[in-house]
């Protein structure tokens, strides 16, 4: 009588020899390695079914592979404006007919260098030179306004910036009765001419690839001390940053709208 392990070799043997392909749209067999299926397709000329997975930072590129991307079925498209994004999915498939969900091209917005450089100073408190290297950095971009709403040339605000000056003041009261005295003081520290200081920074640029020119307000305040710092705020952030969401989304509809279905919101196939 034979061993256990001649018999196992032997049926291996004979698996190995007559082979039992699978009846599944992939090229497979079943092996005799504890009967598992291997997947044959990577030893055929082509492959059963295309799938890829495109990323781009390119608005109009993103759109193009959509548009001579497209099969049979209709393409599913999520949009998640927070994170300025765009998935969509070629063989998703429905309900009834459900795809694989591996054929997809993702579009992720990049900030422009010059919205970047704004987002960078936005919120922070900096230094004169800072500021003032900052301001002649980008000065195409700037739109400088005193407190009073006029508009300054940028190297008369740079030089400003730079040649800010803290006035301190002190004041004294002395009160005598006959039954009494009373002493009180008070001081005050203030950048002189203030008036006179850059107040308000308009920064135009579009904000991403694919989206429009917008302006952007940047409100200085100056913060005193021995050594004065300004601080740099970015008025209604969070209305723009919405207005800006908006602006992809309609964006998209415009360009991909009549080719997928666009839905808001993040999707990943389930297990």
């Amino acid at each position: 009588m034979l061993p256990v392990e001649t018999l196992n070799q032997i049926t291996a043997t004979h698996a190995v020899a007559n082979g039992k392909p699978l009846d599944t749209f992939l090229p497979a067999a079943l092996v005799p390695d504890q009967y598992r299926v291997q997947v044959l397709e990577h030893l055929h000329s082509m492959r059963s079914r295309f799938r890829g997975q495109l990323s781009t930072q390119s608005f109009r590129d993103f759109c193009n592979y959509v548009e001579h991307h497209m099969g049979d079925d209709t393409p599913s498209g999520f949009v998640d404006a927070d994170a300025m994004a765009c998935q969509v999915l070629f063989n998703l498939g429905d309900i009834g007919d459900p795809g694989h969900g591996d054929d997809s091209a993702t579009l992720t917005l990049k900030p422009t260098a010059a919205f970047n450089a704004l987002r960078q100073i936005a919120g922070k408190t900096l230094k004169q030179s800072q500021l003032a290297e900052w301001m002649e950095d980008w000065h195409d971009f700037l739109e400088v306004r005193d407190t009073t709403g006029t508009i300054m040339a940028t190297a008369v605000a740079v030089q400003k910036v730079r040649s800010i000056t803290i006035k301190a003041m002190a004041e004294r009261t002395s009160t005598e009765q006959n039954f009494g005295a009373s002493r009180s003081s008070m001081d005050s520290i203030e950048a002189a001419h203030a008036e006179q200081q850059p107040s308000d920074l308009l920064f135009t640029t579009p904000p991403y690839d694919g989206l429009g020119r917008r302006d952007f307000k940047l409100r200085l305040s100056i913060i005193t001390g021995e050594t004065p710092l300004l601080k740099v705020r970015w008025v209604m952030q969070e209305q723009q940053e919405e207005e800006m969401a908006q602006e992809f989304k309609e964006r998209l509809t415009a360009e991909i709208g009549g080719l997928c279905t666009l839905t808001v919101g993040t999707f990943a196939i389930g297990k």
